[in-house]
């Protein structure tokens, strides 16, 4: 075989593993800017995402996340995922910013997860600036991907 088709091989390889990297989302998440905005009738601060026209066309995409699950109280099929561990994530202080948490709603209530287990899952993306009872970044009808044994 010639060095030019191995080395073609690899680029394939590495262009279709890049694709496929499961911190896809996080990458979009760090580009989006966010303003805080003062909610009346909560009388909050509250940081939101400012989309510009490259993260708008990211809604309704499929995205990919892997991160930290978070022991936190949410209803039914939801949960939240950190790119950081929970000592360090965005709600305990850690100086990690909204763009590093999300929310995830599956399509079937998942089973129980341990805090900071790391998943990965895939789900189509919402992003929210007006419900503050639900995360900036949102992933809908999402699913676990299981990990691949080496």
């Amino acid at each position: 075989m010639k060095l030019s088709h191995i080395v073609s091989g690899m680029l394939l390889l590495s262009l279709v593993s890049q694709a496929q990297t499961p911190a896809d989302g996080w990458s979009i998440f760090s580009a989006v800017k966010f303003k805080t905005e003062y909610f009346k009738e909560h009388n909050l601060y509250l940081q939101v995402p400012v989309l510009d026209e490259k993260a708008k066309s990211k809604i309704g995409t499929w995205i990919t996340l892997s991160g930290h699950y978070m022991p936190f109280e949410m209803p039914d099929n939801r949960i939240i995922l950190s790119l950081y561990p929970y000592a360090s994530c965005f709600f305990c202080g850690g100086g990690a910013g909204p763009e590093s948490v999300a929310e995830i709603v599956f399509t079937q209530k998942p089973s129980e997860f341990y805090a900071d287990q790391w998943i990965t899952v895939r789900g189509k993306l919402k992003i929210n600036a007006l419900d503050i009872e639900r995360m900036n970044f949102i992933l809908e009808n999402a699913v676990i991907i299981p990990e691949k044994k080496p």
